[in-house]
């Protein structure tokens, strides 16, 4: 009777799953039946990674259809550089919550792209839609961006946009948007209808001959305004056309066909980037009405200086920065304001240098001066007397035979500035 016992004893024990529990006494981390301990698995498309509950990236895996399966908690979505040709209202229609939509370098065409496409899209704050079907977007759908009040960002650049493709109300009711590229396209005009918000339009390589006030009284709050590489001729941009935009900070003229500088621009202008153009002359108002300028670039233009008025820049007090590099000047601009810090004028005709034009420059740290036509003893006696803060001085190139050795004078009042020759 004792050893039977014994092992049914054995047997009990052997198959008990454990002690009895004792309240208080459970172990939180060990799984209960039917729990796994493992979170269960996050829904995120075939290939794509899914790194928070609200980001979807699938960048850059040749997707040609529109992934599914994509949590309708996600607020950022990547599609950039994939094969995708359209983009199904179904699909994106269930993504209300999206807030960045990233379709950069695709294929996607104007027929791919249906009108009610961003219809739910509503929280929307940044579209990227650049370099899509070889650039052939060649117009936005009436009424696709109606509803996107807290879109901030939209990105058009490298398309085939035209003035056609864009109308009154395709960017009216943008009420939060403040970054607007539509750069490299083909429109001719400044598109109109543009919101109160926009604080940067980049429009620069397109095709517009002329710039109309009337397409910028709605942009009021602009502050940055990109206009290089157009086709701005010598009425493209007629006195007083910027004048609605009183908050303007930059303006850049880079590239097109200006043959003087523009009249009545924003008082509080900060920064006139004009280089490359066909400005031969710089008279005593012409900037007048900038007194706020900190930056001038009017590099590779076609001023002489017989044509640069001795009190063109009597107006800047405030102006830090004056790039006059790739003219045709044959001696320094006179009246340059006293608080410049950075004076570039390489690649000129200067032939002599003279104390004079840099009288008062005691703050200028930077000067410019290589390939011009100087050499050692075309500089004056006490030209370099002013210039104690100067920091950075750009080697000087002569065009001519240089001659044996350097003038005595030379050196006199310039410490710590290395002069060289070539």
């Amino acid at each position: 009777m004792g050893r039977p016992t014994q092992w049914l004893s054995l047997l009990l024990f052997l198959l008990l799953p454990g002690p009895l529990p004792v309240a208080g006494m459970e172990d939180a981390a060990f799984p209960h039946l039917g729990e796994s301990s493992q979170p269960p698995p996050r829904a995120c498309p075939p290939r794509c990674s899914c790194p928070r509950v609200d980001t979807v990236d699938c960048d850059g895996l040749d997707l040609r259809v529109f992934p599914d399966n994509i949590t309708r908690a996600a607020q950022h979505l990547s599609l950039q550089n994939n094969q995708l040709q359209e983009l199904p209202y179904n699909e994106l229609s269930r993504l209300s919550g999206l807030r960045t939509l990233n379709l950069h370098n695709n294929l996607i065409s104007s027929e791919g792209l249906p009108d009610e496409a961003f219809e739910s899209l509503t929280q929307l704050q940044h579209i990227y839609v650049a370099h899509n079907k070889n650039n052939l977007i060649s117009k936005v759908p009436r009424g696709a961006l109606s509803r996107q009040t807290q879109l901030r960002e939209l990105y058009l650049q490298h398309n085939q946009l035209t003035d056609s493709g864009l109308d009154a109300t395709t960017f009216s009711k943008l009420h939060s948007l403040e970054y607007l590229d539509l750069s490299h396209n083909q429109l001719t005009t400044v598109p109109a209808g543009l919101p109160r918000t926009l604080a940067i339009l980049h429009l620069g390589r397109n095709r517009i001959r002329q710039v109309e006030a009337a397409r910028l009284h709605g942009a009021r709050g602009l502050r940055y305004l990109l206009l290089q590489h157009n086709q701005l001729g010598s009425s493209g941009l007629p006195a007083g056309a910027l004048r609605p935009l009183r908050g303007l900070h930059t303006l850049h003229l880079y590239g097109n066909g200006l043959d003087r500088v523009p009249l009545a621009l924003p008082r509080r202008l900060r920064a006139l980037v004009l280089p490359h153009n066909h400005v031969a002359t710089l008279g005593a108002r012409d900037l007048a009405a900038t007194p706020g300028l900190m930056e001038l670039n009017l590099a590779y233009n076609r001023l002489t200086s017989a044509r640069v008025h001795h009190r063109a820049f009597r107006r800047l007090r405030t102006l830090r920065s004056l790039d006059l590099a790739g003219n045709q000047l044959t001696r320094l601009p006179m009246g340059l304001p006293t608080g410049l810090h950075t004076l570039r004028l390489q690649r000129n005709q200067l032939r002599m240098l003279e104390p004079e034009p840099l009288t008062g420059l005691d703050q200028l740290q930077e000067l410019s001066l290589a390939h011009n036509r100087l050499r050692v003893g075309d500089i004056g006696p006490g030209t370099w007397h002013e210039l104690q803060a100067l920091q950075v001085r750009h080697r000087l190139v002569s065009h001519t035979l240089p001659r044996a050795s350097p003038s005595p004078c030379l050196h006199c009042h310039i410490p710590n500035i290395l002069v060289s020759w070539s």
